[in-house]
């Protein structure tokens, strides 16, 4: 199936990303504590995070151009993460360090047997931006822009920049925040947590919620992420399966998952993919992340990428 959109060809950028960094303290544990216990950690990290910076990190090592526009605290936090953007070659010119502000952190506790994951967070509000904030001279130089819809109004100024200019607008949305609704239309790709479609429509049926998802709001292409069962798309009457691969060794943590699975999709469709193709890259990509603790950690290069789905009999 190949995409209802042509992307831009000639741009600075391959993909650029507004939205969450973060920096995530990761326990893992034999399994997941009881109410009122005490329990023995097994090992413990600090890794970099944060939906939108860790896809453009994969995006990154696959070897495409990108650029993030976010805000970090200006404490120890996000001055560690900042450090590993620009470390992994991303271009940072658009980042932004308020004076006093606490970075975005998460403490999340992981079942050894199983790497799911329980996450615990907070974020600083002089981290959110206002519409007029919005870094929208960011939106024309990429093909496409990858947003994970936190602050919904500097999203869809930054989303309107994008549109005006043939620019791609890719979104992963996990909740749903207020201002949500005006962003939406704005999205050509739209694949979001199982929860969200529900969630958004109040219907349980995951099909038909896509149905209805992309009846509200008209986006291109919807979708959500189904963990160990992969993936569903829906476009203009045809739905789309594609299952998860297993973890390489088993699963340590699958802390980045998505965000892994949104830089494989966003890859296959810069590399020239029909769909089909791209959530095989998605799943492939989520299913190396999950080898290693931390949302950044494990993301393959390209050749690894492509050696791991030749071993699987895929192609791409």
């Amino acid at each position: 199936m190949r995409f209802p959109f042509e992307l831009p060809v000639e741009r600075e950028f391959d993909c650029v990303g507004f939205g969450l960094n973060a920096v995530d303290r990761i326990v893992v544990v034999p399994e997941y504590p009881a109410f009122d216990t005490k329990t023995r950690l097994i090992t413990h990290a600090l890794s970099a995070g944060g939906q939108t910076a860790s896809a453009l990190v994969a995006l990154q090592r696959l070897g495409l151009r990108t650029a993030y526009a976010g805000r970090f605290g200006s404490d120890t936090e996000g001055a560690f993460g900042l450090a590993t953007l620009r470390a992994e070659g991303v271009n940072v010119e658009f980042a932004e360090v308020p004076e006093g502000a606490r970075t975005q952190v998460a403490f999340i506790i992981i079942d050894a047997r199983t790497g799911e994951r329980t996450i615990i967070w907070d974020r600083d509000e002089r981290l959110a931006y206002a519409a007029e904030e919005a870094p929208v001279g960011l939106a024309t130089r990429g093909r496409v822009l990858h947003l994970d819809a936190h602050d919904p109004p500097a999203c869809a100024s930054v989303a309107r920049a994008a549109r005006a200019a043939g620019t791609i607008v890719s979104a992963d949305v996990d909740s749903i925040y207020e201002g949500l609704p005006a962003l939406l239309p704005l999205v050509d790709i739209l694949i979001s947590s199982k929860e969200f479609p529900h969630r958004m429509t109040g219907i349980a049926d995951e099909r038909a919620s896509l149905v209805e998802v992309k009846a509200r709001y008209g986006c291109a292409l919807v979708g959500m992420t189904l963990g160990e069962r992969g993936a569903l798309l829906y476009r203009e009457g045809v739905f789309l399966e594609s299952k998860a691969f297993a973890v390489p060794g088993g699963c340590r943590d699958t802390t980045g998952a998505g965000d892994a699975f949104h830089a494989g999709f966003l890859y296959g469709l810069l590399q020239g993919e029909e769909v089909e193709a791209c959530l095989t890259l998605a799943n492939a990509v989520a299913a190396l992340k999950c080898r290693a603790l931390g949302a950044r950690a494990a993301l393959p290069v390209a050749q690894e990428l492509q050696g791991f789905l030749a071993a699987e009999g895929e192609t791409s």
